[in-house]
């Protein structure tokens, strides 16, 4: 099964949690410092919250397709690649709490798309070197963030 991912930047994690706990009318499935997601069955979404500067704005941070496992992230690469869109492959790259093997791709608004797969938990938000992932985290610098336009 896939389902389409939402990723949020919010100013307050607690409230937003909060909130989207009762809109859909379950708990985080992972929740960790700055950061919550909630495996939403009905309808079928994976959302994601990501703590961001207080004050500020919700606002999108990027979009996703999680799929099932690595031969259908290998798949969407060579079905987008195959399209003409300029893809950015990533293979056990950590990211979002997560080991994860995805493939990135930007709209025509240059909103970031990734289609992945969660492999394993992790202990870190950050992501690693080279890596598109977190861009827009506390964790990297302005120019980063203002390079990638922020995912995570």
């Amino acid at each position: 099964m896939s389902r389409v991912q939402l990723a949020l930047r919010v100013p307050d994690l607690d409230a937003s949690v909060a909130f989207y706990s009762k809109l859909f009318g379950t708990e985080p499935a992972k929740l960790r410092d700055g950061y919550a997601n909630f495996a939403i069955a009905e309808p079928p979404l994976k959302l994601v919250l990501i703590e961001g500067p207080a004050g500020e704005a919700t606002r999108m941070d990027h979009l996703g397709v999680e799929v099932e496992n690595t031969e259908a992230v290998r798949a969407a690469t060579t079905r987008l690649s195959g399209a003409g869109l300029t893809t950015d492959v990533e293979n056990d790259t950590t990211c979002c709490y997560a080991l994860q093997d995805k493939v990135w791709v930007h709209g025509p608004g240059q909103e970031p798309w990734e289609v992945y797969v969660v492999k394993a938990d992790a202990d870190s938000l950050a992501k690693q070197q080279g890596s598109t992932c977190c861009e827009g985290s506390a964790e990297s610098t302005a120019e980063e963030r203002a390079v990638a336009g922020g995912c995570c």
